[in-house]
């Protein structure tokens, strides 16, 4: 099972998330938090827990989009459940000077190798990370790193909607080995 974990806000109609559920609603699931307007780390990491209870963790692949792909690995980090693996596109850097105070307790922006495979998607104009960040997420969690060019925060706004490349990604980790 594929798992939406998206960031601020939710992600609207016009969302490659919401896109990919609607295509394929018996392969694509939505953790749904509480207040999309505030996250607040140890609020979506229990409710991510709660959730994803009622599957096979080893058979998930988790997508976090901007803040969501912290919140799946604060959420691992606190529930250590193996995974098949995960994409994260375009990761806010929760330790960024001016980094919105309504969102807490996402830092700091973990640093460790993660212990199952992982894609990072990064732009090089995006507004909520600077790409040598990204760079060096992928680095430290061990993810290979995709670059789009000029794709900011790869969101319906940045004209990201039915995005088949995504679910090309999605497909190659499944392939993936742990290192």
């Amino acid at each position: 099972m594929n798992i939406n974990i998206p960031g601020l806000h939710n992600s609207d109609e016009n969302h490659w998330q919401t896109i990919w559920e609607n295509d394929h609603p018996s392969k694509f699931y939505r953790v749904i938090q509480s207040d999309w307007e505030k996250p607040d780390c140890v609020e979506w990491i229990s409710k991510m827990e709660e959730e994803l209870k009622q599957f096979d963790y080893k058979q998930l692949i988790l997508i976090g989009h901007s803040v969501g792909c912290v919140t799946i690995i604060k959420w691992f980090e606190m529930y250590g459940h193996a995974i098949k693996g995960a994409l994260f596109v375009a990761p806010s850097d929760v330790d960024s000077p001016g980094y919105p105070s309504y969102i807490t307790g996402f830092n700091p922006m973990p640093a460790s190798k993660l212990p199952f495979p992982t894609i990072v998607v990064a732009s090089t104009d995006d507004h909520v990370v600077d790409f040598e960040r990204a760079q060096l997420f992928a680095r430290n969690w061990g993810s290979e790193l995709v670059t789009l060019k000029e794709a900011g925060h790869i969101e319906s706004k940045s004209g990201f909607g039915k995005w088949d490349f995504g679910l090309e990604l999605i497909d190659r980790l499944k392939q993936m080995k742990v290192a």
